[in-house]
């Protein structure tokens, strides 16, 4: 008898926190704090693990969170068509569609601007499914 298969978002919630814990430095513990502003800012976003890494999405990509030796940069899929009145967006800038943000160690987290960008993504991808 075959083992009954996972729910897609279980498995990707379980490789999101088992990621966490391998990153035992400020990374790991940034990384939860980031997860828990996205899922919160979103309640019906949903967790998933695409390219190695963190993936959150309605009605598509919102953000991912890659994890690299000394920063970890938060990539808005749609970032390019999102507002950044804060100028939280300091990498990729010259990309045509994404936008990003790398967090160093010691960086300061501006959570009010990130959550408006957040809302602000799932705000465009839900105006982009009305119109399909």
């Amino acid at each position: 008898m075959k083992k009954a298969e996972q729910p897609a978002a279980a498995t990707a919630a379980r490789q999101i926190t088992q990621h966490i814990a391998e990153l035992s430095d400020w990374r790991g513990k940034m990384l939860t704090r980031l997860r828990k502003l996205i899922t919160t800012t979103d309640r019906e976003a949903t967790e998933e693990w695409k390219w190695g890494a963190p993936v959150w999405s309605h009605n598509g990509n919102l953000v991912a969170i890659g994890a690299f030796k000394d920063y970890l940069k938060i990539n808005f899929f749609q970032g390019a068509a999102l507002p950044d009145p804060r100028g939280l967006f300091n990498a990729g800038l010259e990309a045509k569609v994404t936008r990003a943000i790398d967090l160093h160690e010691g960086d300061p987290l501006n959570e009010a601007a990130l959550k408006e960008l957040i809302q602000a993504a799932v705000a465009y991808n839900l105006a982009r499914a009305k119109k399909k």
